[in-house]
C-alpha cells in the first residue's frame, strides 16, 4: 500500500516520505510507530461567540426595536473562520386613528477568509483521515518541502496524497455576502369589521466568492489555480389583502381576499483558470494572470414571475366548531401558456368535543380535526426549451452549447392533494396530553429533472412530469407532567413518526426514476415500488444445483475478483435509505430558578452508502473491510481448502470475503516485490469457469490449494464493482441537545439596576450511538451536489464528532 512502507528485518519499515538515508543514499529502516490520534491532533477547538444588543420602546402612538448582533467563529479545521454582522429595525407608527404603518428592515453581512471545501480532493479532513497511521501528522505541519517553499508541498506518500495542512492553508475559499431584506406595510381599519392591508417586501443580496489554489496541489500542478464568482439575487413581493370580520351571536365569520405579485431575478458571472491550465505567475491570484486560452468564463441569469389571487374564510359556531376554507390561483412564467394557470383549494374542520359534551372536570380538551388540501407548484426557470450556454473556448473561439437534457415544452404544474385526520387530547389541568395525526399525500405531475436515458437518443437525461407519487404516514405525541408542584415541574413528551412514499404511476417511456448511482448500483424506483430503494449488481455464481460448487462465486479471469450482473438487469434490491420510524424524547425539569432541558432522538431502520468507507477500505484504512477478511491461521494447501468448504455458507457463499490481509497478523500471504517479501497477499475464495470442450463448462477451485491464482495485494482485493460492501444500517440514538439555565432572583437584578438576568450553559450532540459504527453520522449521509441533492449516500462527510459547549448571558435593562 502506498505509504505503508516495505517490510524489512526485525519488523521494521522504510517509510517512504521520511526515511533517513545512509552515506550511499540507501534508505535506512526505522521503527514502526502507530499514531492513532492523528485526526485529533489535526483539528483544533472551534470557538463561536455571539454578542447582541437591542433597544426597544413602546408608546400608544409608536413602538420600535433596534438591534445589532455580531457573530465570530473559528472552525475546527485550521485556518477556517466565519463572521456575521446583522443590523435590524422593526417598528410601527399610528399615522391616523385608522391607519397604522409598520416596517421591518434587516442588513446582514457575512464573510469568511476561508471556508474549507467538502468536495473530494480539496477536503482537508479527507486527507487527514488518509494519512497512514505510521506517520505522525504533526510532522506534516510544516507543509512546504525545505528549499521549495511556495513551489512543492511536503506529502506523506511521495505525491500520491495531498498534505492536509497544505489544503487547509493554501486552498482558500473566501466569500463576502451583503444581504438586505425587509418590508413596508400599511393597515387601514376602514370600519370595525373591514380592514385593508398592503405590503411591499424586498430581499436582495450580492455575493463574491474567491478560490485560490497554491502550486503543487495534485490536481492543479501548473502554478496553482484561481477563480472568482459574482452572484446577485433579487426578489420582491407586493400584496394586498382585504379582511371582513363579524360576530353574530354564536356565529363567527372572517373572510379575506387579496392578490400577490412576485418577481425573482438571479445572475452569476464567473472567471477561473481551466482545470490543470495553471497561472502564468505562481501565487498571483487575479484573472489577468490567466492565459487567454486557459480562461474559463461563464455568465448566466434567470428570472421568474408569479401572479396570484386568493381568498380565505374562517367560520365558527359557539366556540366548538371551526371551518376554514381557502382558495388560490397562480399564474407562473416558468410554465407553458396553456398550463400557466393552476388552482388549488383547501378545507379543514375542527370539533371541540369537550365543548359539545360534558366530559367531566378532568378533561380540558378533546378535539377532532380533519382536512383536505391541494397545493400547486411550478418549475424552475427555462425548463421548457433549450437555451445556449457558454462552453468555454476552443483556441481563441468562444463556444456555445445546448443542454444534454431533453426539456419538456408541455410541462404541467405539480399538484399535491392531501387528506389529514387527527385528534388532540388534554386532561388533568393539561398534565396529560396526546396528539395523533394520519395523513395521505398524492403528488401528481411531480417535476423531476435529469432522469438518465439511453445515449442512443442523442441526449443523456430528460426532465419529466413523474406521474403519481403517493405518501402516507402518521405522527403521535404523548406528554405530560409526571411531577408538578409549586417549585418543581418535570415535563416529559415523546413523539413517534413514520412515512412511506410509493411511485404509483410513471411517465410513458420511462422505466424508472434514478436519484443517484454508485459503482454498479444506486438508488432508483420502479413503478409500484417505494421511493428510496437501493440496488446493486449481483455476484455471478454457479447456478447448477447438482454441482458441488452451487452458489460459489465465479471469478473473473482477468482481475480474479467477483464478476457482476448489472443491477438494472437483476433488480437486486439491497436496502432503502428511509427509516422505519423516528422517535424523539423531550424532557424539561424546572426547580426554583433552574431549568434543565434535554432532547433525545432515535432513528430505527434504513440504510446508507458510505463512499468514504469504500475509498478508505481500498487504502487499508477501513476497519469494517478488515473485519471481512478471512484469517487462514496456520492452514495452508488442502487443509485451508477443506476448512473453507466446511464453512462455505459463511466464507464462500455469504457476501464479499477475502482470505489473507495486509499484514502477517491478518494472515497475509507472502508476496515477492522485486526480491523483497511482503506479507500482504490475498485471494478471493470461489471457482474459475472454463469450457470443458464438449459445449459445457467445468470449474477450477480457487480455494488455497495449488490451483489458486497468484496472490494479489490486499489493496487490489476490494470489491469496487459493488455497492453492498459499503452499505450500512442507519440506526442511531442521539442526545441532541442539553441546556441548564438559571434566572437570577429579580430582587438581586433590581438591586443591580436590571430587570432580569439569565445565565445558561448548553451543548449539542453529547452522545451518538450508531449501528454502523464506522465513524459516520447517518444524518450526514447525503451529498449536496450542483446536479441535485442525493439522499442516502455520503462522500467524505467526515467531520469529527465534536462536543460544543456554549455559555449565554442575557441582561435586560
Amino acid at each position: 500500500a502506498a505509504g505503508a512502507g516495505i517490510e524489512c528485518d526485525k519488523g521494521y519499515f522504510a517509510v517512504q516520505w521520511q526515511s533517513p538515508v545512509d552515506a550511499n543514499g540507501n534508505k535506512v529502516p526505522i521503527e514502526v510507530v502507530s499514531y492513532p490520534d492523528n485526526l485529533d491532533n489535526f483539528v483544533q477547538t472551534g470557538i463561536t461567540t455571539t454578542n447582541g444588543v437591542s433597544i426597544t420602546n413602546n408608546t400608544e402612538i409608536m413602538n420600535y426595536r433596534l438591534g445589532f448582533t455580531n457573530m465570530s467563529s473559528k472552525g475546527i479545521i485550521p485556518n477556517s473562520d466565519l463572521f456575521r454582522n446583522n443590523l435590524s429595525f422593526a417598528g410601527s407608527v399610528k399615522a391616523h386613528e385608522k391607519l397604522t404603518i409598520s416596517t421591518n428592515f434587516n442588513y446582514n453581512r457575512s464573510w469568511s477568509n476561508n471556508r474549507p471545501s467538502s468536495n473530494r480532493g480539496t477536503n482537508p479532513l479527507q486527507w487527514a483521515h488518509s494519512v497512514p497511521l505510521n506517520i505522525n501528522i504533526l510532522d506534516l505541519k510544516d507543509y512546504w518541502e525545505p528549499g521549495q517553499e511556495g513551489v512543492q508541498q511536503r506529502t506523506p506518500t511521495n505525491g500520491l496524497y495531498n498534505n492536509p495542512y497544505f489544503l487547509a492553508y493554501e486552498i482558500n475559499n473566501s466569500f463576502v455576502r451583503d444581504r438586505v431584506f425587509g418590508n413596508l406595510k400599511a393597515e387601514w381599519q376602514i370600519t370595525p369589521e373591514l380592514s385593508l392591508t398592503g405590503r411591499y417586501s424586498l430581499d436582495r443580496y450580492n455575493e463574491k466568492r474567491e478560490t485560490k489554489m497554491a502550486p503543487s496541489y495534485t490536481r492543479e500542478p501548473n502554478n496553482g489555480a484561481y477563480g472568482i464568482v459574482d452572484i446577485a439575487h433579487y426578489e420582491r413581493n407586493a400584496d394586498i389583502l382585504a379582511t371582513f370580520t363579524k360576530q353574530l351571536n354564536k356565529f363567527g365569520l372572517s373572510v379575506s381576499a387579496g392578490g400577490n405579485s412576485l418577481y425573482k431575478k438571479y445572475s452569476s458571472l464567473s472567471n477561473s483558470s481551466k482545470s490543470k491550465a495553471g497561472l502564468i505567475v505562481p501565487e498571483v491570484y487575479s484573472v489577468s494572470n490567466i492565459k487567454s486560452g486557459s480562461l474559463d468564463y461563464r455568465s448566466s441569469w434567470n428570472q421568474k414571475a408569479i401572479y396570484s389571487v386568493y381568498g380565505m374564510a374562517n367560520l365558527s359556531y359557539n366556540n366548538m366548531i371551526y371551518l376554514d376554507l381557502t382558495a388560490r390561483n397562480d399564474w407562473s412564467s416558468t410554465l407553458p401558456k396553456e398550463n400557466q394557470s393552476y388552482f388549488y383549494p383547501s378545507a379543514s374542520l375542527s370539533l371541540l368535543i369537550n365543548e359539545m359534551v360534558d366530559l367531566g372536570s378532568r378533561v380540558n380538551l378533546l378535539k377532532l380535526r380533519g382536512g383536505w388540501a391541494q397545493v400547486g407548484n411550478d418549475a424552475s426557470p427555462y425548463q421548457l426549451y433549450p437555451t445556449y450556454g457558454n462552453a468555454g473556448q476552443w483556441g481563441d473561439a468562444t463556444r456555445l452549447s445546448k443542454s444534454g437534457t431533453i426539456l419538456t415544452p408541455n410541462l404541467k404544474p405539480e399538484e399535491a392533494t392531501s387528506i389529514e385526520f387527527g385528534t388532540d387530547f388534554r386532561m388533568m389541568n393539561n398534565r396529560l396530553r396526546f396528539e395523533g395525526t394520519y395523513y395521505e399525500v398524492d403528488n401528481r405531475n411531480q417535476i423531476i429533472r435529469n432522469i438518465p436515458i439511453a445515449s442512443s437518443s442523442g441526449y443523456g437525461r430528460v426532465n419529466i412530469n413523474a406521474g403519481l407519487v403517493e405518501s402516507n404516514g402518521w405522527e403521535f405525541l404523548i406528554g405530560g407532567n409526571p411531577i408538578r408542584s409549586n417549585r418543581f415541574v418535570w415535563d416529559l413528551s415523546v413523539n413517534l413518526s413514520r412515512n412511506r412514499t410509493r411511485l404509483t404511476e410513471i411517465s410513458e417511456g420511462i422505466d424508472f426514476i434514478k436519484f443517484w448511482s454508485d459503482a454498479k448500483g444506486g438508488a432508483w424506483t420502479y413503478e409500484g415500488d417505494e421511493i428510496g430503494d437501493i440496488y446493486d449488481a449481483e455476484i455471478v455464481t454457479v447456478q447448477d444445483e447438482s454441482s458441488p460448487y452451487y452458489g460459489y462465486p465465479i471469478l473473473s479471469t482477468t482481475e480474479w475478483l467477483w464478476q457482476e450482473i448489472e443491477s438494472e438487469d437483476t433488480k437486486n434490491k439491497i436496502g432503502n435509505y428511509n427509516p422505519d420510524f423516528l422517535l424523539g424524547l423531550q424532557s424539561s425539569i424546572s426547580f426554583k430558578g433552574f431549568t434543565l432541558n434535554m432532547t433525545f432522538d432515535w432513528r430505527k431502520g434504513g440504510q446508507f452508502v458510505s463512499q468514504t468507507d469504500r475509498y478508505m477500505g481500498s487504502d487499508a484504512n477501513s476497519q469494517p473491510w478488515l473485519d471481512q477478511l478471512i484469517h487462514p491461521g496456520d492452514r495452508t494447501g488442502k487443509e485451508l481448502r477443506d476448512w473453507l468448504v466446511e464453512n462455505e455458507d459463511i466464507y464462500i457463499k455469504n457476501g464479499f470475503h477475502v482470505v489473507g490481509g495486509p499484514t502477517v497478523e491478518y494472515g497475509g500471504f507472502p508476496e515477492d516485490y522485486t526480491g523483497i517479501m511482503v506479507n500482504d497477499g490475498t485471494f478471493v475464495p470461489g471457482v474459475i469457469e472454463v469450457p470443458d470442450g464438449e459445449g459445457g463448462v467445468t470449474y477450477i477451485e480457487n480455494l488455497g490449494e495449488n490451483n489458486t491464482i497468484p496472490y494479489m495485494p490486499y489493496v487490489a482485493s476490494y470489491p469496487w464493482s459493488f455497492t453492498k460492501p459499503s452499505m450500512f444500517d442507519a440506526d442511531f440514538i442521539k442526545l441532541r441537545e442539553i441546556s441548564l439555565s438559571y434566572q437570577i432572583p429579580r430582587t438581586v437584578s433590581h438591586r443591580l439596576g436590571l430587570q432580569d438576568i439569565f445565565v445558561s450553559i448548553y451543548s449539542r450532540n453529547i452522545i451518538l450511538w450508531t449501528k454502523a459504527n464506522i465513524g459516520i453520522d447517518p444524518e450526514r449521509a447525503f451529498q449536496a451536489e450542483a446536479s441535485g441533492f442525493r439522499q442516502g449516500i455520503e462522500r467524505y462527510n467526515v467531520e469529527p464528532w465534536v462536543l460544543p459547549i456554549g455559555f449565554k448571558l442575557n441582561l435586560t435593562f
